[in-house]
């Protein structure tokens, strides 16, 4: 026997009978209380030792309690106790604290100098200018519109990303959505449709169709033009985006369990009740590049002309590069492409996948931003970056990468007060946030979180300005991927993008020869499917880049 089973029996028997005895001579609450102790640990202890399925309470009755009880606040415990400032994920109590600061519009400034490791593998930084500028006010927005848009958006560099009504509370939409309006910026839906918490205050929307087609689909579940028009003419809408697939889970249809659809929900995604809604992991409409583009255009003109694009986290680059081919060969192309990274986001997704697929979003920034150019169509399609962003120096690094602008997700709900519970998906959100239980999220203060957003959002982007400015730059256009530099493992700093080939413009269509995998990833990308087999052997980058001769 363990220890805790010779000390059930003890308790069980001896304890049982001097608690008894004690009791009969001398009466009174606190003999009482320990008569009931002994008879309830011993109960327990007999269930424990006998009926248990759990190898631990046969072993160690009672105390084996303790142990999950200490377990399911190990999180809690970890973040509050345990961890330093820098070293949580996803998101560590440094970025937390600057969110929450910025939001609140107090102090965000650090003294006694830093606390990161400069000298850090990977560590990303900047060189400075002894010539700061001031970003001109003309360069502070992004025009969102190709050559086939009609009605083109002037987007902010900062926008709140992609999180649906269902994965989020009404207050929480609400917030959001006033937040976007006070700051000037736009508000993705996400994938569970309009709803009408995000009409309600007006805020710029861009209106995501997954492959549900939730707020667009007919009785069977298949693309209502009818109804995709009547929303996306509203004047609320500026921009319709076209989930192909997420970072948190690429390759992986999109979940809200049935204990969080509500009368509501099911009404605006038009979907039943009674199970859990699973998005297919394929578009519909989207089976092949052509048809993708196709619907491209289909919801361009259904929308008279309003911009158009997809999202994606980037895969096998072959894949990708055959939506390039397609575009040169349909003479389509998107307003914009949303590239999502591989650090994942809200969403709640399989470990496998949130941990093992894509393209982070910085390299699938850099390969969308330099693939675009290389086919000769840069020019015609804006690059939204979607990943972790909490400071502006993250923001300034995606929009070096490529990028026109950039979302933001988790760190917009911690600006509404979320405490990175990690609880998103079991509709128990400590605060309201991720959750259909009216008790919970009704203690979102709709405007004073919108605040929140607002200080939140223009506090950041007033930061960014100056960081670019501090380079010696008047515009955030001009940041180049060469000026973000890495620590390497020697203890050297690079060009971030120094080791893989850019291209110029028309490089991949004119044929040139091309360093790395550039010609062969083209070669084998096809217009009419999107699959093709990833057989190039990748190789490290510094072992297979040519050397200029001198």
């Amino acid at each position: 026997m363990t220890i805790m089973q010779k000390v059930y029996w003890v308790i069980a028997t001896l304890g049982n009978l001097l608690a008894i005895n004690y009791m009969l001579n001398a009466s009174g609450l606190f003999a009482s209380l320990l008569l009931v102790c002994s008879l309830i640990y011993t109960v327990v202890g007999y269930y424990d030792i006998h009926h248990s399925p759990h190898t631990l309470n046969r072993l160690y009755p009672v105390v084996a309690y303790l142990r999950y009880f200490l377990e399911s606040y190990r999180v809690e415990i970890q973040q509050y106790f345990i961890a330093n400032d820098t070293e949580e994920t996803p998101f560590n109590r440094e970025q937390r604290s600057l969110v929450y600061q910025r939001s609140k519009n107090v102090r965000d400034t650090i003294a006694f100098g830093t606390q990161r490791n400069l000298l850090e593998d990977n560590y990303l930084s900047l060189w400075q200018s002894l010539h700061p500028k001031a970003v001109n006010d003309t360069a502070k927005r992004v025009k969102i519109g190709g050559p086939d848009c009609k009605q083109p958006y002037q987007a902010c560099y900062f926008n709140i990303s992609a999180m649906s009504f269902g994965s989020l509370s009404a207050n929480a939409i609400e917030s959001l959505n006033l937040g976007a309006l006070k700051a000037g910026c736009y508000h993705n839906t996400g994938e569970g449709g309009v709803s009408p918490y995000h009409l309600k205050h007006q805020g710029d929307i861009v209106w995501q169709i997954g492959s549900g087609l939730f707020g667009c689909r007919d009785d069977a579940g298949n693309f209502n033009p009818e109804s995709f028009k009547a929303m996306a003419t509203r004047p609320q809408i500026k921009m319709i985006e076209i989930k192909l697939s997420q970072g948190a889970k690429p390759g992986h249809g999109g979940v809200l369990p049935a204990a969080k659809i509500t009368d509501e929900i099911a009404a605006i995604r038009h979907i039943p009740k009674d199970r859990d809604c699973v998005s297919p992991a394929v578009n519909p409409e989207c089976t092949t590049p052509k048809d993708l583009l196709n619907f491209v255009a289909r919801l361009r003109e259904l929308s008279n002309g309003k911009p158009v694009g997809f999202k994606l986290c980037l895969g096998n680059p072959v894949e990708f590069l055959g939506l390039c081919k397609a575009m040169i060969e349909t003479g389509i192309t998107p307003d914009f492409i949303t590239v999502d990274g591989a650090e994942g986001g809200t969403g709640a997704a399989p470990v496998e996948f949130t941990n093992r697929l894509g393209m982070m979003c910085l390299e699938g920034v850099y390969f969308v931003h330099n693939a675009l150019t290389g086919a000769g169509l840069r020019d015609k399609i804006k690059i939204i970056a979607s990943g972790k962003t909490a400071s502006s120096f993250d923001l300034l690094a995606k929009i070096a990468m490529g990028a026109d602008t950039v979302n933001a997700a988790r760190t917009m709900m911690l600006s509404l007060g979320c405490i990175q519970s990690r609880h998103c998906n079991t509709n128990l959100c400590p605060t309201g946030i991720a959750t259909q239980d009216p008790a919970r999220s009704k203690a979102i203060n709709v405007i004073a979180k919108s605040e929140r957003v607002k200080n939140y959002h223009q506090n950041t982007l007033k930061s960014f300005f100056e960081l670019v400015g501090s380079m010696g730059l008047d515009s955030p256009e001009k940041l180049q991927p060469h000026m973000l530099k890495r620590r390497t493992p020697y203890g050297l700093l690079m060009s971030v993008g120094s080791l893989i080939e850019p291209l110029q413009s028309n490089d991949l269509v004119n044929g040139k020869s091309l360093a790395g995998p550039w010609n062969e990833w083209w070669n084998m990308a096809q217009a009419e499917d999107f699959y093709s087999e990833d057989v190039y052997i990748l190789s490290p980058a510094e072992l297979s880049r040519p050397r200029k001769q001198g």
